[in-house]
């Protein structure tokens, strides 16, 4: 039988098993709690010394209180386990997923990107043992992460750092369903995409006319970003096999969501194309982009580095990949098409489209102005400026 009372400030436990009698302190004063941790200990007593409560109620209880109960159930100390015990089973995991194919190459590389980050703020804050990785440590972690973003001038911070926590809560699901841990530390903040505070960041025109003319050797990279929108992983995986110079289309199942693209060849883009085609003679599963410097296939993370190099030859801050995906979006909501139509060009889902495009383009609001004031509608009013009120000066 197990009670719970209070004695001078603090709660203590009266334990009675057979012939024994066990009375020690909770270590709380406080009454809620108390029942809590009494209501635990009564499922980790019945569970005997192999319960998953242990850890936890070492990390409870007072000392004196938790020696006396874990000897009397006969509780088998577990090995401390550090946080580069659950980085190698994570990093193991997620290999055992990229082969099977239910984990993309691209989200393995941006997973252990966060986990080299986090990995270097624990080095700086001299934390090893898993169990001392609690909620402030993860808090104090964000607000390291954002002077870090800053430092490398990241114009994608606040999208990255929600990424981050969700990968980090991942990580630590991961923990827990391995009982390694018994509660996971990371509290959520929404999920990656939801209520952008940016949206899109399509290029201007003018911006997309300095870009053309600064692309040199790496024209056709520019061009196939510019009309079909691919994500970095898909346009570096592209091959010729997907390329169908018949019917000027290219099929494509995109890496991120799975699902088959059909898309319209530019007229533009098809003679760059034509052009790559006739002077490299290719093979079907040879890849559509190559580095110009070494004459391999082409990366993502040297994507990105030559196309930002574009950018800044041409004057263009921030010439990213992704920001194509966006221009091609806007400028096909901009020429009449509806939010339908981009998610199937993009491979998005129409709320996505919707959400992150637009309630922030400037284009499709003056597209909107233009329809309203030009368009014939339900009435045809101008009304005069004599009409208006006069200010009184």
């Amino acid at each position: 039988m197990l009670k719970v009372h209070k004695r001078g400030r603090a709660y203590r436990l009266d334990l009675r098993t057979g012939v024994i009698r066990v009375r020690c302190s909770l270590g709380t004063k406080n009454q809620d709690a108390a029942r809590r941790l009494a209501h635990r200990l009564e499922i980790a007593l019945s569970e005997g010394g192999d319960s998953s409560l242990w850890p936890e109620l070492k990390i409870l209880l007072p000392q004196s209180t938790y020696i006396r109960l874990a000897r009397l159930v006969g509780v088998r100390e577990r090995q401390s386990l550090t946080w580069g015990d659950l980085q190698e089973a994570f990093i193991a995991h997620m290999e055992q997923r990229t082969k099977i194919g239910k984990l993309q190459d691209s989200t393995r590389n941006r997973y252990g990107a966060t986990l080299r980050e986090f990995d270097k703020y624990l080095a700086h804050r001299k934390i090893t043992e898993l169990m001392d990785i609690k909620k402030p440590v993860i808090e104090s972690f964000k607000v390291w992460r954002i002077e870090r973003i800053k430092e490398q001038k990241n114009s994608r911070g606040a999208t990255g750092l929600v990424l981050d926590t969700a990968i980090l809560h991942r990580l630590f699901a991961f923990a827990l369903e391995n009982e390694m841990i018994v509660k996971n530390p990371v509290r959520m903040e929404g999920r990656p995409g939801e209520n952008p505070e940016r949206g899109a960041e399509p290029f201007t025109a003018q911006d997309l006319a300095k870009l053309r003319e600064h692309a040199g050797d790496d024209l056709l990279a520019f061009l196939l970003l510019r009309w079909t929108g691919l994500r970095g992983s898909d346009a570096v995986a592209l091959t010729w096999r997907e390329v169908h110079f018949e019917s000027r289309e290219i099929e494509r199942v995109t890496q991120k969501r799975r699902k088959t693209v059909v898309l319209p060849i530019h007229a533009e883009l098809v003679f760059a194309l034509e052009s790559d085609r006739d002077r490299r003679k290719p093979l079907p599963a040879d890849r559509v982009l190559s580095n110009p410097s070494t004459g391999g296939p082409l990366t993502r993370p040297r994507l990105y580095q030559r196309m930002v190099a574009v950018g800044n030859r041409a004057g263009v801050a921030n010439a990213h990949p992704h920001r194509f995906r966006d221009t091609l979006a806007v400028d096909m909501l901009s020429r009449g098409a509806n939010p339908y139509d981009v998610a199937k060009m993009l491979g998005n889902t129409i709320e996505t489209v919707e959400r992150h495009y637009t309630p922030f383009v400037k284009e499709l609001r003056e597209r909107v102005r233009s329809i309203l004031e030009t368009s014939s509608g339900l009435e045809d009013v101008v009304t005069p400026v004599s009409q208006f009120p006069k200010v009184i000066q």
